[in-house]
């Protein structure tokens, strides 16, 4: 038991658990008890089996974690006391399904202002702290959160006081005079643990990390997929973290130089946090360290403070998305989950900082109680659902398939972003779905094998390459949704590279003539474009590809780079990089046509490093067939 000399003082403050609860709360009273890991066990038990003499009571909760079962504690009275979450944790996700709690949907940087400004009165607030130090100050510790500003709207501050609880500094610390009673408690901080992040949540990470830039500010909500990120970003460079939680993956950052906070624009060289949730290692690195501090909600997430920090990243989970954007992130149909928590702040915060990413994540499936699959991307949300993010504010959304990014977008391209991440079981169906609404071309489709089956995208055939000029190119497969920069480049052309490129002047390039160049089956035919890209503005500036002739082993090439991007070897290294896929195809031969006055062409084929097997000249057309088999 605590024999903290400094508690002498405040010793008359001093009570048992039943007077704790008793003396301070009455019938029909409104209490808030301590949030996330920070639940005061002691008081909150006893309040458990003392409920019978107090009905009619009003719990308010935030994230509550704990084991503890209320309702069977209390021996099943289903209206003995009511509950009201702001954010559903596991402790009262059944009761509130049953419809004996509450849910109130809020963002997370909205919720001390109802306390503060009155328009909820709360009597009491049962809260878990540290020791006080020499002047009377106990810490909050692991929960700041929404309970310092609560503590303060309370007309009663019913303290655990228990020795396990870190010392966290920053605006984290009630002082003893502002305690109207305390308990004395040494029991074990309660722990939290994300499982081992499977195969999705790994690839879904290695993809957010490649949009996390070093010197980066970074946030992580809850859920194992935003923390699975934090072993995808070992190799980044001084990182800083402004997010409401974290947990023990942010511990390995700073202890491998990865989180450094020296970049920060806000507040640098510091971990700026709310809570946490992890386990005693991150309880013990958060003790008394100041490279962190904690504040409440409505400073760490308030989205004009979040949008000061330069990169800031935000990365959060969804429950579902539907084909325009709409998130869901807190039900699952009518039944209500989790909660909006800090996730609508950070997106805005993120959004508005420079050069800022808001990024959503989720598995492109789920499994049902009944063991059938559905796709996490809809069509429309399930009824009942919320829209925690409107199309509007949402920039980046991550499946294990992909990165779709949709702001600014169009409806009709930021379906095709989201189908182009959704499962390939279901893509077929979104899409068919989206031509009904008229969201799509009508003849719009998707990339499909021979035998009529979806064609994923290889991932693997993505490259860089770094050009003479200074500048880099990100050369990778077409996908369907490259087709408006597609179109972009080939109106670029002057008459003269269209009749070089396509044998006539060609004066329009139309949905039905351009889908077929970036709609492709990945399998008999491959096309490369090389992209551009600055600040977040892209342009496809050349692209080259081998096409299916009938015969097996032979296939047709055909290139165009952008006037502004000649001359920097970006034909031949496509040429060379094509070869190679050509090769785990099984062709053996490329072939093609080369009007005699593209002397830039010609040259490309005669320097190659493949033996040209036919060379003739017809009609002021060289026709070649080179082998790709071996080099010259």
């Amino acid at each position: 038991m605590n024999n903290n000399s400094n508690l002498q003082k405040f010793k008359e403050k001093e009570v048992s658990l039943k007077k704790a609860i008793l003396d301070y709360i009455n019938p029909a009273d409104r209490i808030f008890i301590d949030s996330g890991l920070s639940e005061p066990l002691d008081l909150t038990k006893k309040l458990i089996e003392l409920s019978p003499e107090l009905p009619d009571i009003e719990i308010i909760h935030f994230l509550s974690l704990s084991d503890l079962e209320y309702y069977k504690t209390a021996g099943g009275i289903e209206d003995l006391f009511r509950h009201n979450a702001f954010f559903i944790g596991k402790s009262l996700r059944g009761a509130v399904r049953r419809g004996q709690a509450d849910y109130t949907p809020m963002p997370l940087s909205e919720i001390p202002d109802l306390f503060l400004q009155g328009q909820m009165h709360l009597d009491t607030a049962l809260i878990q702290v540290s020791p006080p130090g020499q002047y009377g100050f106990c810490s909050f510790g692991i929960n700041v959160d929404i309970v310092k500003p609560l503590a303060e709207a309370a007309n009663y501050v019913i303290a655990e006081i228990n020795p396990n609880m870190p010392r966290t500094l920053g605006d984290s610390f009630i002082h003893m005079d502002d305690i109207d009673a305390y308990v004395l408690s040494d029991h074990g901080i309660i722990e939290f643990t994300y499982d081992d992040p499977d195969e999705v949540a790994q690839k879904i990470a290695k993809y957010v990390a490649s949009l996390v830039e070093d010197e980066s500010t970074i946030q992580m909500g809850i859920g194992q997929i935003p923390n699975a990120v934090t072993e995808a970003l070992m190799d980044k460079k001084d990182l800083g973290v402004h997010s409401e939680v974290f947990s023990d993956g942010v511990v390995d950052l700073v202890e491998e130089g990865v989180v450094t906070c020296k970049k920060k624009t806000l507040h640098k060289g510091k971990i700026i946090c709310s809570f946490v949730m992890g386990s005693r290692r991150l309880y013990d690195f958060v003790d008394n360290n100041p490279m962190i501090e904690f504040h409440p909600v409505e400073y760490t997430n308030d989205p004009y403070v979040i949008s000061k920090n330069k990169k800031q990243v935000a990365i959060n989970a969804a429950l579902s998305i539907d084909i325009t954007g709409q998130v869901n992130s807190d039900s699952i149909g009518h039944e209500f989950y989790s909660g909006i928590g800090g996730q609508a702040d950070f997106v805005q915060g993120a959004g508005r900082a420079p050069e800022g990413k808001p990024i959503m994540v989720l598995p492109s499936t789920a499994k049902l109680k009944s063991g059938e699959i559905v796709s996490r991307i809809v069509p429309n949300l399930q009824p009942g659902s919320g829209v925690v993010i409107p199309r509007h504010q949402v920039h980046y959304v991550v499946t294990e398939w992909g990165i779709a990014y949709l702001y600014g977008k169009n409806v009709r391209e930021r379906v095709l972003q989201m189908i182009n991440i959704a499962h390939p079981d279901f893509r077929d169906e979104l899409l068919e779905k989206a031509k009904e609404w008229n969201y799509v071309y009508s003849d719009q489709k998707l990339p499909k094998s021979v035998e009529g089956r979806i064609s994923v995208y290889p991932e693997k055939y993505e490259t860089t390459l770094n050009l003479p000029n200074g500048e880099t190119l990100k050369i990778r497969p077409v996908k369907p949704t490259d087709e408006r920069m597609l179109q972009e480049l080939l109106y670029s052309f002057s008459e003269k590279d269209r009749y070089y490129r396509f044998f006539t002047p060609r004066k329009a390039f139309r949905h039905k003539s351009v889908q077929p160049m970036t709609t492709i089956d990945y399998s008999t035919s491959m096309i490369l474009v090389g992209i551009h890209e600055e600040n977040e503005n892209k342009e496809i500036v050349a692209e080259g590809g081998f096409f299916s002739t009938g015969q097996p082993s032979v296939a047709e090439i055909a290139f165009a780079v952008h006037s502004d991007w000649r001359g920097l070897g970006i034909t031949k290294f496509m040429l060379d990089y094509l070869v190679r896929i050509a090769r785990e195809l099984n062709y053996k031969s490329f072939a093609g046509s080369i009007l005699l006055e593209n002397k830039a062409m010609l040259h490309i084929i005669d320097s190659a490093d493949y033996p040209l097997t036919v060379r003739r000249i017809e009609g002021g057309v060289t026709e070649f067939r080179m082998d790709i088999t071996r080099n010259s």
